[in-house]
């Protein structure tokens, strides 16, 4: 597991039905390529952030594949639209199998 990995999670708090919002997401990681050397000589392992979801009550909004040209601490902006009240469910994946979570409450009138 990377240190200091923490997931940013901006939604609003209410919304109109149907209508589209702004989601800005972004985690803090190093995202380490695997190509790099420390002080040693030795490899640094590649660990990267390598797969986003968003999911609205369980089903998927948006996701997105990450690849080793990503900048470190990833951020994504996207737009969405909900009938109904929830809950958004953000994943982060990294290589070593590290799974970061994030979940976000909307009120729709």
């Amino acid at each position: 597991m990377a240190d200091n990995v923490k997931p940013r999670v901006r939604v609003p708090r209410s919304g109109t039905a149907g209508e589209a919002f702004e989601i800005k997401t972004l985690i803090s990681h190093k995202m380490e390529s695997g190509q790099r050397k420390d002080s040693d000589g030795n490899v640094i392992p590649r660990s990267i952030i390598n797969h986003f979801s968003c999911d609205f009550n369980g089903e998927n909004v948006m996701q997105a594949n990450l690849h080793g040209a990503i900048s470190t601490n990833p951020y994504l902006q996207f737009f969405a639209s909900v009938q109904e009240s929830g809950t958004f469910t953000f994943t982060w994946n990294d290589d070593d199998g590290s799974v970061y979570t994030e979940t976000k409450d909307i009120e729709i009138s």
